[in-house]
């Protein structure tokens, strides 16, 4: 099958040819991934292109140890989410707050330097948040965009004390000026977003002094827009709802495991995207059960326990299954 490469893809190829250093070149290998289609016939590209980002990284630790965290977050856990924001948002106080992980957290801004993971604990799985450094113009380290087209998805962290229409017109313009978007691209322009990403806008120190009048605008404009949350993170206020919003945001599913004649395991669950059916849920158990998989039995769904259901069922959140080759 033709990998039906479109022209973008080589643009970003052309820039990995002529990148001088491995974060240049990680940079362009992680673009040529975003753009390009998923199907059998690239299929083979795309892991080259994964095994030549690896080695890259492994070249980039020996060079630069003390960056090694902040360039590549591998991904832990059911999904990977990137937090971002201006200066003194509040992002290292809400990591600290909803991980176990611990940022360096003050009241003066520009305190985060490099990229920090956490897991964060939702019900029976584990999601990684990674705080980053503030969004600055002309201050984005080379790293930072590959890690924001990795995540899973952004949460745009906003201080309420301080006008949040600007600090939002400034989050977009920047995320812009990387080729992201949180809304439908602009399709006027065909190749100038690389990549919409799932977002949700957080609305930090809901505790402070005119915090009510801005969540009210922020509210205004935005909440018909994208998924929206209002906090504090340094309080604790809010943050177990925030934790179900983020999980709603990622929109995947949780599938669990039996074996004929025993209980289920509810301890580690199978992560799909919705929409997915049994076999990718069969992949991600073993890659042999693909080819082999007859048919599974389906406990959830509202369905009668036990029915029989067929590779190509779409699963829903909950469902238990017992497969059979």
């Amino acid at each position: 099958m033709p990998a039906n490469l479109p022209p973008h893809y080589f643009e970003a190829e052309k820039r990995f040819r002529t990148a001088k250093t491995a974060e240049e070149k990680i940079a362009a290998l992680e673009e040529m991934l975003a753009i390009m289609p998923k199907h059998k016939g690239t299929d083979h590209l795309r892991a080259e292109l994964r095994r030549r980002i690896a080695k890259l990284a492994q070249t980039a630790e020996r060079k630069v140890a003390t960056k090694r965290a902040s360039m590549i977050i591998p991904k832990e856990g059911a999904a990977q989410v990137a937090v971002i924001g201006p200066p003194n948002a509040g992002k290292s106080q809400l990591i600290a707050s909803i991980t176990s992980a611990s940022p360096p957290v003050a009241e003066y801004p520009f305190t985060t330097h490099t990229a920090t993971p956490g897991m964060m604990e939702f019900e029976n799985i584990q999601i990684q948040m990674v705080d980053t450094p503030p969004l600055v113009p002309r201050a984005i380290e080379p790293w930072l965009p590959p890690l924001l087209l990795r995540a899973d998805a952004l949460l745009l962290v906003i201080d309420l004390g301080e006008d949040p229409l600007a600090q939002m017109e400034d989050i977009t313009a920047q995320l812009e000026d990387m080729r992201i978007t949180t809304e439908p691209a602009n399709t006027t322009e065909p190749g100038w977003i690389l990549r919409q990403k799932k977002a949700m806008i957080i609305g930090n120190k809901i505790d402070r002094e005119k915090a009510a009048g801005n969540s009210t605008a922020l509210k205004g404009k935005y909440q018909n827009r994208l998924p929206l949350i209002t906090i504090s993170a340094r309080k604790g206020t809010g943050l177990e709802e925030l934790k179900r919003k983020i999980y709603e945001l990622l929109d995947i599913i949780r599938i669990y495991t039996k074996t004929p004649g025993q209980k289920p395991d509810f301890t580690d669950p199978i992560i799909l995207k919705r929409g997915d059916t049994l076999e990718e849920a069969a992949a991600s158990v073993h890659k042999d059960f693909t080819a082999r998989l007859k048919y599974a039995r389906l406990w959830g769904s509202g369905k009668h326990d036990g029915i029989m259901v067929k590779r190509d069922y779409v699963l829903q959140d909950g469902d238990i299954i017992e497969l059979h080759t």
